[in-house]
């Protein structure tokens, strides 16, 4: 997984495909969705700046556990 981070994280900043500098944050968690489901998930990534405005990351990351039946503390 390290290399996996370290090698997307230079790729997304040598094409610049993030305003500022991208780098992976310390903790991460990775969801798969069915290929019928991919227009769902790029519209749900290009609005994600304006639904993070009334919905905080970690309220978000919860749900998302509890719907895919992660344990978590």
């Amino acid at each position: 997984m390290q290399d996996l981070k370290g090698d997307s994280s230079k790729w997304i900043n040598k094409k610049g495909l993030v305003k500022d500098r991208f780098s992976w944050q310390e903790e991460y968690g990775a969801f798969s969705y069915s290929k019928s489901n991919v227009e769902n998930v790029l519209n749900y990534i290009r609005n994600q700046e304006i639904h993070h405005r009334t919905r905080t990351f970690i309220e978000e990351y919860h749900d998302f556990l509890l719907k895919f039946g992660v344990d978590f503390e």
